[in-house]
């Protein structure tokens, strides 16, 4: 406790509590207790604002994808069209595009959760203190690294002169090409994707009493009998948040594609960047964009319709 006693035997008043009482009248000026009913939205009116500037931007951008390029001003026509995305619809590229966009996306969150999953339960259930210090340092590394910089490390392991290659040529086989294709961008987005979905299974996990388990193999179930109908059901919150975060986070991935692809694997940020920065074509880039958010919305609106919000829903019964 705090001696307010000071040394004539009179309470003294801490500094620190005048402070706060200077805080606090200050607080009953600017905010008085008559305005107390509004201290949430007060609270909540920088998130609002910053959902207002967003809201501000898509209807600029919506607005900006009505014009088309007049190629020989490179400014956008006054007039108002669906050309740029009748463009996207008739050009076979873009439709490729998309369609890649949304499998690398399927298979990353396939690849994810079978890695995502043993790692959260190893995580939770160890008994051992340094077993799980260690699953939590590898856990939360990459988030110091960046992807940027974790691509460059692919670029680097990958490459024809790299450390898999030098493996590979070790045991008598030649070298490969590892990157530019396809599956290296979904390895890269994995890599990215799997601490994500960790933090959003290990608390679904977590609250699976070990009991429970118990109880199953008491009963005369086998370990795979327990995972498939006990701890996969009662983690399926945890699976559909996890589901919800990777496959959003890897449909609008920019850097993996990029420099892992080498351009030949675009996803639709990568057209979308092209659009606005070397063609400068800006309607078409905003077509481009608002198809990216049309298609993560319907994505994550047919995820919420199926199965629920997961661990995404705050608590509350799906």
């Amino acid at each position: 406790m705090t001696d307010v006693t000071g040394p004539e035997g009179k309470r003294r008043y801490p500094l620190r509590w005048h402070v706060m009482d200077a805080l606090e009248g200050a607080a009953g000026v600017l905010w008085p207790r008559r305005m107390a009913p509004f201290t949430g939205w007060l609270l909540l009116a920088p998130a609002l604002l910053l959902v207002a500037v967003l809201v501000l931007g898509m209807v600029q951008i919506a607005e900006s994808s009505l014009h088309t390029l007049d190629r020989s001003t490179f400014l956008p026509s006054e007039d108002y069209t669906l050309e740029n995305y009748r463009t996207v619809a008739d050009s076979a590229t873009y439709l490729k595009v998309i369609w890649r966009s949304l499998y690398g996306s399927f298979l990353t969150v396939v690849f994810t959760l079978i890695l995502a999953f043993p790692y959260s339960y190893i995580l939770v259930r160890t008994n051992s203190a340094f077993t799980r210090k260690a699953l939590l340092v590898a856990l939360f590394l990459p988030f110091f690294i960046g992807q940027v910089v974790r691509a460059y490390g692919w670029l680097i392991i990958l490459g024809n002169a790299g450390l898999v290659n030098d493996a590979l040529e070790l045991i008598g086989v030649e070298r490969q090409r590892l990157l530019f294709s396809f599956p290296t961008v979904v390895f890269g987005l994995v890599q990215y994707m799997l601490p994500f979905a960790v933090l959003l299974l290990a608390p679904a996990l977590t609250a699976i009493p070990r009991e429970v388990e118990t109880a199953a193999g008491s009963l005369g179930a086998n370990w795979a009998r327990v995972l498939w109908h006990v701890v996969l059901p009662m983690a399926r919150p945890g699976l559909i948040g996890a589901t919800l975060v990777v496959s959003t986070l890897s449909l609008t991935d920019f850097a993996m594609p990029a420099m892992l692809g080498g351009g030949s694997q675009d996803f639709i940020a990568n057209a979308i960047y092209d659009q606005f920065f070397r063609t400068a074509d800006q309607g078409l880039g905003s077509a481009l964009a608002l198809l990216l958010v049309a298609i993560g919305s319907l994505l994550v609106g047919a995820i919420f319709a199926a199965f629920g919000a997961g661990t995404l829903a705050m608590g509350g019964r799906e």
